[in-house]
C-alpha cells in the first residue's frame, strides 16, 4: 500500500472502472462514515480508496456508495461494511474491529494480502 501512497494510486485509471456500488441504509451510514461524513475523509485516506455518498438516492431514504480505488482495497472496505451491517454478532464484532482499525491506521499490505470474499470461493492472493 505504501508504493500507491507515493506514485498516486488515483493516477491509474484501472482503478476507476468497474467501481463497487452499493445502497445502504441512513443510521449504517452515520455509524461508519460519522455525523455529516466526519470520517469519511480518512476512511478514504487509510484505505487508499475515493468513496462518493448519495443520499436519498432511493425513495426509502438509502445512500447509494460508490466505492473507487485498487481493487483489494475496495474488497477490503465493502466486507468492512457488509460486517459491520451484518445480524451475525461474529461478523458485527469483526466489522466493528475492522472499522476502528481503518479509522486509527492506514491499511497496510498486511491488512490485504489474501481476503477471502465471504459468500465467494474467491481468493485474491497477492
Amino acid at each position: 500500500m505504501s508504493d500507491l501512497r507515493r506514485k498516486g494510486w488515483w493516477n491509474v485509471p484501472d482503478y476507476f472502472y468497474s467501481p463497487l456500488v452499493f445502497d445502504m441504509e441512513e443510521d449504517q451510514e452515520d455509524y461508519i462514515f460519522g455525523p455529516d461524513d466526519e470520517y469519511l475523509h480518512t476512511l478514504e485516506v487509510h484505505s487508499n480508496t475515493l468513496i462518493q455518498l448519495e443520499r436519498w438516492f432511493s425513495p426509502t431514504g438509502q445512500t447509494r456508495v460508490t466505492v473507487v480505488g485498487p481493487l483489494k482495497a475496495r474488497l477490503w472496505v465493502m466486507d468492512m461494511i457488509r460486517k459491520v451491517g451484518s445480524k451475525n454478532t461474529l461478523d458485527k464484532i469483526k466489522g466493528k474491529l475492522m472499522l476502528l482499525h481503518i479509522r486509527s491506521h492506514p491499511l497496510t499490505d498486511q491488512d490485504l494480502q489474501i481476503h477471502l470474499i465471504s459468500g465467494s470461493s474467491c481468493w485474491f492472493p497477492d
